[in-house]
């Protein structure tokens, strides 16, 4: 049963940094499947952030592309998001998710079928 946990939202000012944290519960979950990061604020779409597929290889939104970068630790099992220079554009809601099978790694909402409960980031 996957189980992701994320943490380390909160407030910050505008321009700072946040690095939100998603630990695993399963072992194949780092080694083997996409990986990704989403928002949402109430009344939009939950929106793809990025996303890392099992080799390390990464794809971001163009909105947090050279602010944000999602990264792994295959030995932590978990999945992080450094997030830089944020903006209050990027005040929602985000959740880490997996990818529901094996698969290219796109950053399309419906191919990720496990989801962690979200951890709020605001920035103002």
């Amino acid at each position: 049963h996957v189980q992701l946990v994320e943490s380390g939202g909160g407030s910050v000012q505008v321009g700072g940094s946040l690095r939100l944290a998603c630990p695993a519960s399963e072992y194949f979950t780092m080694r083997y499947y996409c990986l990704g990061w989403f928002r949402q604020v109430p009344g939009k779409e939950r929106e793809g952030v990025a996303a890392i597929d099992n080799n390390g290889r990464t794809n971001h939104a163009a909105s947090v592309r050279g602010r944000f970068t999602i990264s792994k630790d295959n030995a932590k099992n978990t999945l992080y998001l450094q997030m830089n220079s944020l903006k209050p554009e990027d005040t929602a809601m985000y959740y880490c998710a997996q990818r529901a099978r094996l698969g290219t790694c796109l950053l399309s909402r419906a191919d990720f079928g496990y989801w962690g409960q979200g951890t709020q980031v605001t920035v103002s």
